[in-house]
């Protein structure tokens, strides 16, 4: 297990603003209010992993008694994303994008699902390495498991990161 360095000022506000439940849901309701309206929650955020768990109730449920694919994609993706937010903060301007998305569902998502991002130390590096005007890309992993710690779902995301001059 690789450590890394500590984490900048920027990316320990940012980390400070996600874990806060009432800052978070002030920053989702403005800028993804379907994070609101799923329940979607920040549960760990440092520079190796992000979880973020989703409820099953009847706002996050499809007719088959089950939490519908997009709420589950939607708690999948923020777990990359901040983890990405995390990693840029405080490094300069940079854009960054979903340039493809992958995903493999196993089980009946009836449950609250606990979603998590392990590759903290791989993105870090990349974004560290990228020169003005460079772009480069990570498939980052997104494991959701349910209550009993089966696997439900995995998200294949693939985000794209271009370093502004």
């Amino acid at each position: 297990m690789s450590t890394l360095p500590p984490l900048s000022p920027a990316a320990l506000s940012y980390q400070k603003r996600m874990l806060n439940p009432f800052i978070f849901w002030f920053a989702m309701l403005l800028k993804l209010p379907t994070a609101v309206f799923w329940r979607l929650k920040m549960v760990h955020l440092d520079g190796q992993k992000c979880l973020v768990s989703i409820p099953y109730f009847w706002r996050s449920q499809n007719p088959f008694k089950s939490i519908y694919f997009a709420a589950l994609a939607g708690a999948a993706e923020l777990s990359t994303g901040a983890l990405c937010q995390l990693a840029l903060a405080g490094k300069g301007s940079f854009s960054m994008l979903v340039v493809d998305f992958r995903a493999e569902y196993s089980k009946k998502a009836n449950t609250k699902i606990l979603f998590t991002c392990e590759q903290g130390a791989e993105l870090f590096s990349l974004i560290d390495c990228l020169n003005p005007g460079e772009t480069n890309q990570l498939t980052l992993l997104s494991i959701g498991k349910n209550k009993a710690g089966e696997e439900v779902a995995r998200f294949f995301i693939t985000w794209s990161f271009k370093r502004k001059n």
